[in-house]
């Protein structure tokens, strides 16, 4: 039983080993209170830290530096001895002090502890479509297209370049290098097949359609011969009987104009080429109109152009022939007056109606006053003075009577006022030297040629007389 006794009590000891040295540990760690609360708390006033950052706005590199902190700490990785603090009281700051720096020599370096592995950028979708067509420079598919159509139909390059009618003047070395391009480069190839199957099936449509042709489709249409003239059903002939030489874009009015083409520049199998003559003088245009047949040439004849020719032809005889026989009838003459107060009057001048733009010469003894038209000619035309939409057709007559004495004679439908005096429709009112004709706001002066009329009263005079 003694035996036995020591080996039961050793985890006694044990346990009181281990309770003597939390005891010692606490009395170590009072002791260091003491120590610096008599060292530091006796004389200096403890002071107050707060171990919150201020808030502030950050910079673009410390924003960036934050958050590879951030990434870094989510990293897992070994843990990282921190110091232990007391529930009870807080720490001073010489230990503080004591802590960081045994922690900084402690901890390695962030670089040297963690590896963290790349991290992957979140990158957003984009709601827009990708542009595809931005890195192709001045290349746009269509082009690409064109160039491939035109190139798997001649294969050749000197062909599409002198052929092809692309968005853009391209130079030989630029479709070249656009055509290797396509062919070798990965990048590019890849960035035009995508933009192509974006177009629009009937902008494909109308793309493969402009296709050129090939040396086995010109040959197949060269054989229908130039004297012939070939409907739509031949050419739809040749399309179903060899489908795998023609284009699937030809159609048999395509293959019609193509065929024109051929035989316009004598190309098709039947026809020949005329050679130059020799010599030295080249033919010209003057030369190639001698030798032009007239006889050989079609008259096209337009009769229905002919026909309207002759009718417009008989209308303009028919009106010179009534201005010829209505030039005797037209017995005032229309001068232009500017500043003449008294009208020269000749001996066949009976009396004159001056106005302001124009005065008019009374050589019959009646003549009509009015607005001429088309249809109706008129001795005195009113509308050469003025406005005369007011005035009648057949506005009035001014007469000479025998004993010498003029009057006028309203036949309109507006008055017309002589020296103030109104005369109405179907009245008549002596006109006297000088008087003042008023007809729809256009006002006149009748003048009289007093030697003249004297001359014929005398004569009336004598006639009453015998």
């Amino acid at each position: 039983m003694q035996t036995g006794a020591p080996v039961g009590g050793a985890p006694m000891a044990v346990a009181g080993a281990h309770s003597r040295s939390e005891d010692e540990e606490s009395l170590g760690i009072k002791d260091v209170k003491r120590t610096a609360t008599q060292a530091f708390g006796g004389g200096i006033p403890k002071r107050r830290s707060s171990s919150r950052s201020i808030k502030r706005k950050k910079f673009d590199d410390e924003l960036v530096e934050s958050s590879l902190v951030k990434s870094s700490s989510r990293v897992k990785g070994p843990p990282v001895i921190e110091p232990i603090r007391c529930s009870g009281s807080e720490p001073s700051s010489n230990e503080k002090k004591k802590v960081t720096k045994s922690s900084a020599s402690l901890t390695p370096p962030l670089s040297m502890l963690v590896t963290p592995p790349p991290i992957a950028k979140r990158v957003k979708k984009s709601k827009q479509p990708l542009q595809i067509t931005k890195d192709l420079g001045r290349w746009k598919p269509t082009d690409d297209l064109l160039l491939i159509n035109a190139v798997l139909q001649t294969t050749d390059l000197t062909s599409v370049h002198l052929g092809v009618k692309f968005s853009c003047r391209f130079t030989f070395r630029e479709i070249k290098e656009r055509w290797y391009s396509l062919l070798y480069d990965p990048v590019i190839s890849k960035l035009a097949w995508q933009a192509m199957r974006q177009l629009h099936p009937e902008a494909i449509a109308a793309i493969q359609s402009k296709a050129l042709f090939s040396q086995a489709e010109e040959a197949l249409l060269a054989k229908i011969g130039s004297t012939t003239q070939p409907k739509l059903e031949v050419f739809q002939d040749l399309l179903s009987k060899y489908p795998s030489v023609f284009h699937p874009s030809r159609t048999a009015k395509s293959l019609l104009v193509h065929w024109q083409l051929l035989k316009q520049y004598y190309l098709l199998d039947d026809q020949s080429v005329q050679p130059l003559p020799k010599g030295d003088q080249v033919l010209n245009f003057s030369d190639a109109e001698q030798m032009v047949d007239e006889a050989k040439l079609k008259d096209n004849r337009d009769e229905v152009l002919e026909h309207e020719l002759m009718i417009s032809d008989r209308h303009q005889k028919r009106e010179i022939k009534q201005l010829e026989q209505e030039l005797p009838r037209w017995q005032v003459l229309v001068d232009s007056i500017t500043g003449m107060n008294l009208p020269d009057f000749d001996n066949q001048t009976l009396a004159a109606l001056r106005g302001r733009m124009v005065r008019y010469l009374m050589r019959s003894r009646e003549i009509t006053l009015g607005r001429a038209t088309k249809d109706k000619q008129i001795d005195v035309d009113l509308s050469l003075e003025g406005p005369a939409w007011k005035i009648s057709r057949k506005q009035g007559i001014i007469k000479l009577k025998n004993n010498g004495d003029f009057f006028i004679a309203n036949e309109g439908r507006r008055p017309i006022y002589i020296d103030g005096r109104p005369v109405l429709s179907g009245n008549k009112w002596k006109l006297n030297n000088n008087s003042v004709v008023e007809i729809a706001g256009l006002r006149f002066v009748f003048l009289i040629n007093q030697e003249l009329i004297s001359l014929i009263k005398a004569e009336a005079a004598k006639m009453v007389q015998q």
